[in-house]
Order: C-alpha cells, then sequence, then structure tokens
C-alpha cells in the first residue's frame, strides 16, 4: 500500500520535540502537516533572498503539463528542513543539519535544473557552475548582509553538507554521517529525495509507494554511516525506482523537455540584452532572478528582444516544438555514447528532400538513472539485521529478488522540429541516424506527416 497524508503526518509527530514549540512558529505543510520552525532558521526564512524561492517553481516548466505542479522551491525547502530535523532527532544529531536542509536550494536558478544545465553552458561555453556552490555563497551573503548571529564553524559546517552530493571537501574526519542526511553523495539516501519524491507526486496526480517514514524510523548510525534493516531493503530500492519514474514520467516528459528547449532558446537569445548570466557569481545580484524573467522578456517592447518574446509567446499558445521520435541507446552502447546533436540529424538526410538546418532541429538526450550512473546505489549502502545486533552488510541483489534491475540507467533521445511544416523530414532524418548508429530504428511514433501518408 501507498504512504498516505495520515501516515506521513503521524510519523512525523511522534518525533518530540524537534524544538521548543513553546519558541517557535509554525506553518501549515500539505505534505507535513504543521513545521515547526526555530529562531535561528526563521531569521534566514524572513530575508528576501529566502523568499524568492517562493518565485522559483520545484518542477519549471512541468506546470504546463501537469497543471497541480505549481509549488516552489520555498515549501520543499520547508519539507526537507523537517525531514533533516526529525532524521537527526533520530541519530540524536544537531541543528546544522536541519539548516543546511532548509538553505539547500538557496542558490538554485529559475526553471528547476534548465537553466544550470542547459541554459548556462549554452551562453558560457560549457560551464559547470552548481546551484549548490551558489547556495554556499548565498548563505555567508545573508549572514552578512543581514547580521545574522550564528558562529562561523557552524555556517562552515552548514555549506559543507549543502555541497556534499559532489565534493569530499569536509572540515572534520568525526561524524561523517551527518553529511549524508540532507545531500548523500556517498549512496543517493537523504531526506531531499524523501520531501521531493512524496511532494512532486502528489503535485502532480501521481500515486507513490515509496514510505520514507520506514526508512527515518530504522536509520541507524554504524561505523561513522547511516545504516539501514535489512528488511526494508526493498524500501530502498522503491525510493530510487520511484526517483527513476519522476524523471521519465514528469521531470523529462517529451512535452515538458519540448518546452524546456524552447525556454533555453528564448533565455539565450535574450541573454545578450538582458545579460541574465552575468548576475551567477555574486549573490548580490543572482537573488534577484528567478522566474519571472519569462514576463520580463515578454513586457520588454525593444526589437532586439523580438525573437526571444516570440518563442514565450508561442509557449503561452501551446504552439511548441513539435516531438518527431525518439530512440533509447542499446545497453551495449551506454559507456562510449555522447549525444546526438542536431547537426548528427541535419547530416543523416537523404538527397532529394526537404533541407534542413540546424537552426529547425532541436535534441534532448535525457539520462535516467537510480543516481549513480550506470551503478547499482544499493551496492553503497549497508544494512543491519536487527538493532541487536552490531554487525553492517551489503546485500546482493540476487538475493532479494531477480525481478530486479540488470541495468541502471537509461540514454533516450528525442528529436523535435521547431517548425510544424518540417515535421516529416526531421523524422525521417532522425531514423536515418538511427539506422546509420545502430543498425535499426525505433517504433515510429505517429505524427501529423506520417498520419497523413497513410491517410
Amino acid at each position: 500500500m501507498g504512504t498516505t497524508a495520515d501516515d506521513q503526518l503521524s510519523y512525523l509527530h511522534t518525533l518530540e520535540p524537534l524544538c521548543d514549540r513553546r519558541f517557535s512558529k509554525h506553518v501549515h505543510d500539505n505534505v507535513h502537516g504543521n513545521i515547526y520552525l526555530d529562531k535561528l532558521s526563521l531569521k534566514f526564512i524572513d530575508t528576501e533572498q529566502f523568499q524568492r524561492l517562493r518565485d522559483l517553481k520545484q518542477l519549471g516548466l512541468a506546470y504546463l503539463v501537469y497543471p497541480g505542479a505549481v509549488h516552489s522551491r520555498f515549501e520543499h525547502s520547508l519539507g526537507v528542513y523537517w525531514l533533516a530535523g526529525a532524521a537527526v532527532w533520530t541519530i540524536k544529531a544537531f541543528h546544522t543539519v536541519k539548516l543546511a536542509g532548509l538553505l539547500h536550494d538557496i542558490g538554485h536558478g529559475p526553471f528547476s535544473h534548465t537553466f544550470e544545465r542547459e541554459f548556462l553552458p549554452r551562453v558560457l561555453n560549457g560551464s559547470n557552475w552548481s546551484h549548490e556552490d551558489m547556495s554556499a555563497k548565498m548563505i555567508d551573503y545573508i549572514v552578512d548582509e543581514h547580521n545574522i548571529e550564528i558562529d562561523s564553524e557552524s555556517i562552515k559546517r552548514v555549506k559543507e553538507m549543502i555541497v556534499a552530493s559532489h565534493t569530499s571537501d569536509r572540515s572534520t574526519k568525526e561524524k561523517q554521517f551527518l553529511y549524508d542526511i540532507v545531500a548523500n553523495g556517498r549512496n543517493g539516501i537523504d531526506v531531499d529525495k524523501f520531501d521531493y519524491i512524496v511532494r512532486d507526486s502528489r503535485a502532480c496526480g501521481l500515486g507513490c509507494n515509496f514510505q520514507f517514514e520506514r526508512l527515518m524510523e530504522s536509520m541507524r548510525v554504524m561505523g561513522d554511516e547511516i545504516c539501514y534493516r535489512a528488511k526494508d531493503y526493498l524500501t530502498v530500492h522503491k525510493l530510487f525506482s520511484t526517483r527513476a519514474d519522476l524523471h521519465r514520467t514528469v521531470y523529462t516528459h517529451a512535452k515538458v523537455k519540448a518546452v524546456e528547449l524552447m525556454l533555453v532558446d528564448a533565455l539565450s537569445e535574450a541573454n545578450q540584452y538582458l545579460d541574465i548570466s552575468s548576475s551567477i557569481q555574486q549573490p548580490s545580484e543572482f537573488w534577484k532572478l528567478d522566474d519571472l524573467i519569462v514576463k520580463t522578456i515578454l513586457i520588454d517592447p525593444r526589437q532586439e528582444l523580438k525573437k526571444a518574446r516570440d518563442l514565450i509567446l508561442r509557449i503561452r499558445r501551446r504552439e511548441i516544438y513539435q516531438f518527431c521520435n525518439e530512440f533509447s541507446v542499446p545497453k551495449a552502447k551506454l559507456e562510449h555514447f555522447k549525444g546526438i546533436t542536431p547537426q548528427d540529424i541535419v547530416c543523416s538526410q537523404k538527397a532529394g528532400g526537404v533541407s534542413l538546418k540546424e537552426e529547425d532541429v532541436a535534441v534532448s538526450n535525457v539520462r535516467i538513472n537510480l543516481t549513480r550512473g550506470r551503478k547499482n546505489p544499493l551496492e553503497s549502502i549497508n544494512f543491519f539485521k536487527d538493532y541487536d545486533c552490531n554487525e553492517k552488510f551489503p546485500i546482493q541483489d540476487d538475493h532479494i529478488s531477480h525481478l530486479l534491475p540488470a541495468c541502471y540507467e537509461d540514454m533516450i533521445v528525442r528529436a523535435y522540429s521547431k517548425k510544424p511544416e518540417l515535421v516529416g523530414a526531421v523524422s525521417e532524418a532522425f531514423e536515418n541516424l538511427q539506422l546509420k548508429m545502430f543498425g535499426m530504428k525505433a517504433q515510429v511514433h505517429d505524427t501529423p506527416e506520417k498520419k497523413k501518408r497513410r491517410l
């Protein structure tokens, strides 16, 4: 059975006291119920930099496909704060973990991950900027700007916990397990996922069978790492499989990606006039950037922004790039696959047809995995038999079920036509490319052009 809201609330509110509630403010959250906020956390929350998260949709442009997906980074951050507090209460840790949960997304750019993974690399020649690093910079800025009294060692720990998923720089070798609670670079189990998996599933009207409270109540520190009961192995696997399902059905939905491709084109066109990318190194400027940049482009009358405006208008009118077809890269080819470009498709046209240009084609290379690339994340997790046992051990998949996956990553390549009249030509060139690369082509999806041919 799936996790209900009542199940989650009843579990979380047994974790008393997460803070002295006589001196706490509380807000009601539609996933976790009442969230109690301590005084130090409120000092960060009640700043314009944190309140900016209200204007960043958690799922970027997915609301254009899933109308309910309008929740924000603000509520997700409160949720991660609350779960981080529940986790540290379970294992008797420290308040810095809660602050890391609260502030882990303070450096996020507009439109979910599209800003840092698609837009910035295009306009800044392969930028490796990350929202985690900006979160660390933003925390220093907020502390200085608002004169928040907190010791420097605590702030250092908070920042290290936020960037823990992609760096090994840590100021101490003690209590390493604390760095695995909010952003777990060791095996991917963290309260950030606990919150967004349940919150995003609910917002998009999807069921969710992942029960995070089972893991929250059973976690145990052994040998400086968080371990879980062996009988919760399938719950851990459900965490990763549910995340992968969300990537496939929501985060990388074909129409969501089509809109993202259009948005990146629009932002790229506008960047040289609005200088959007120049703010990414300075927190004092970056916090002013949010999803409303689209409205800025739309109402700016300058002729130089006409191309960007027209793209935003096309999105508003649902005249989005047309999906042509997709294929999944064969397992044997995954290791050396570098991605497909519009140029690859254009170069695969047959003579005598419509002459395509690179600017007519858009491509999305979508990688979906269980958080550890082509590796099984469960290989990095240790379990224990029961609470009387002090031995930890890994569990092999084949000791649990023969139905678990043999491959842990998919690469899906999708081709889009930017102009409706070129759908047939792009589809044909894309199929030619597949034949050239793999000796076969994917099952053909219906397009208006193909329907006409059959009629």
